[in-house]
């Protein structure tokens, strides 16, 4: 069982930058491949950025902009955002499978653990 806990969220100006971090339990985090999704009002959630012993992936919209990293000594997974648009607006979630074996997996196998969220609002 693995819980995460997304933090570092808020309501940002388009242009600027935010950090999102997750927390993770457990004590074998360095096994798992992590991934960050987003959802917006009215739209299904979407896949944003994976990383795992492969390396990073991204979806097309935030390469350039989104940077994922992870420090496994403190069970923690970033999201780097920067150049933030009002099209980035929504709840972004933590996610974790040991199932995953690279970051372009997490885009396409649904995980296992997710977190409850955090919002990022994008004001225009």
């Amino acid at each position: 069982q693995v819980q995460l806990v997304e933090s570092g969220g808020g309501l940002v100006q388009a242009g600027g930058s935010l950090r999102l971090s997750c927390a993770a339990s457990g004590r074998t985090f360095s096994s798992y491949t992590m991934g960050w999704f987003r959802q917006a009002p009215g739209k299904e959630r979407e896949f944003v950025a994976g990383i795992g012993w492969s390396g990073t992936y991204y979806r097309d919209s935030v390469k350039g902009r989104f940077a994922i990293s992870r420090d496994n000594a403190k069970n923690t997974v970033y999201l780097q955002m920067n150049s933030l648009k009002f099209e980035d607006t929504a709840v972004y979630y933590c996610a974790a499978d040991d199932r995953i074996t690279s970051a372009q997996g997490m885009g396409v196998i649904v995980p296992i653990y997710r977190g409850q969220g955090t919002q990022v609002t994008v004001s225009s």
